[in-house]
C-alpha cells in the first residue's frame, strides 16, 4: 500500500526520535535533532582510562572502513597493547612531538609479555603504563613508566556540522579538515581524568517530542481516514 508523502516525512521523524531517546544514556552521544540536546558535562569514573575532552573538542578514532572519526565519548579501553574506544576501534594520537597521527600502542614485546600493567590517560593526554624492570647486577625489581604517546584532540569552526556515524561517532563533510593538537598544548585545554562526557541527549525533551511526533501521525491518520470518507460518500451520490 502507498503511503502520502507527509505520513513517511512522519514515519521518519518517529524513528529519529526514539534513536535520540534510545542513546539519552549513552555516554558522548550526540542528538540527531537539536531540540533535545543538552550540555553533556563529565562525570567520575574510577577508570584510570576514561577522560573527558575539553569543551569543543573531539577525540579522533577510525572506523571499519579506516575513516577518520570524531567523538566526545572518553571511555577507552586498553586491548591487545592499543588503546581503543568502547567497541575496539583505535585511538589516535601521536607518539612523540613532530610524528604523524597514528593508533597509539605499547611495544609488542612488553604487550606479548603481559607487562603493561596500570594503563591510564593523564591530563596532558599521555598513555602511560607501568613496566617492571629488573636490575641486572642489583637483582633490585623497579618499576619503569613507559609512555605510548599522547592522546590527538580534534576542533572544527563553529559552524561545521559533522556527520553521525553512530550515537557517539562522528566524521567531518566532505572538504572539511579539522585542527588537530594534544592536550594541554596552548590550542587546546587539558582532559579530565577520572572521568567521562555524558550523553548530550535530554532524556524528558526527547520522550515528549517522541510523543508529539505519535500525536501527529495519529492526526495525520485521522485526516487521512477523513478524506476517505468524504471520497467515498462523492462516489456513492454519484452512482
Amino acid at each position: 500500500m502507498l503511503i502520502s508523502t507527509a505520513t513517511a516525512r512522519a514515519l521518519d521523524d518517529i524513528a529519529i526520535r526514539e534513536r535520540d531517546v534510545m542513546h539519552a544514556f549513552t555516554p558522548g552521544a550526540v542528538p540527531e535533532r537539536s531540540d533535545v540536546a543538552r550540555t553533556g558535562g563529565a562525570q567520575f569514573s574510577l577508570d584510570p582510562l576514561c577522560v573527558a575532552a575539553p569543551e569543543g573538542a573531539y577525540f579522533v578514532c577510525t572506523d571499519e572502513r579506516g575513516r577518520q572519526c570524531y567523538t566526545r565519548d572518553g571511555g577507552f579501553a586498553f586491548r591487545d597493547g592499543a588503546l581503543v574506544d568502547r567497541d575496539g576501534r583505535a585511538i589516535l594520537g601521536y607518539r612523540e612531538a613532530g610524528a604523524p597521527l597514528s593508533p597509539l600502542s605499547a611495544d609488542p614485546v612488553d604487550a606479548a609479555l603481559g607487562l603493561t600493567g596500570d594503563v591510564r590517560v593523564e591530563a596532558d593526554g599521555s598513555v602511560t603504563y607501568r613496566r617492571a624492570t629488573i636490575d641486572p647486577r642489583s637483582g633490585k625489581r623497579e618499576m619503569q613508566v613507559t609512555t605510548l604517546g599522547r592522546v590527538a584532540l580534534a576542533r572544527f569552526a563553529a559552524a561545521t556540522k559533522l556527520q553521525a556515524v553512530d550515537a557517539a561517532r562522528m566524521v567531518a563533510p566532505a572538504g572539511i579538515a579539522p585542527h588537530l593538537g594534544r592536550p594541554g598544548d596552548g590550542n587546546f585545554g587539558e582532559l579530565h581524568p577520572f572521568a567521562r562526557e555524558r550523553s548530550g541527549i535530554d532524556i524528558d525533551r526527547g520522550l515528549k517530542r517522541l510523543q508529539e511526533s505519535y500525536l501527529a501521525l495519529d492526526a495525520l491518520h485521522g485526516a487521512q481516514l477523513a478524506r476517505d470518507g468524504v471520497r467515498k460518500t462523492a462516489m456513492d451520490l454519484l452512482k
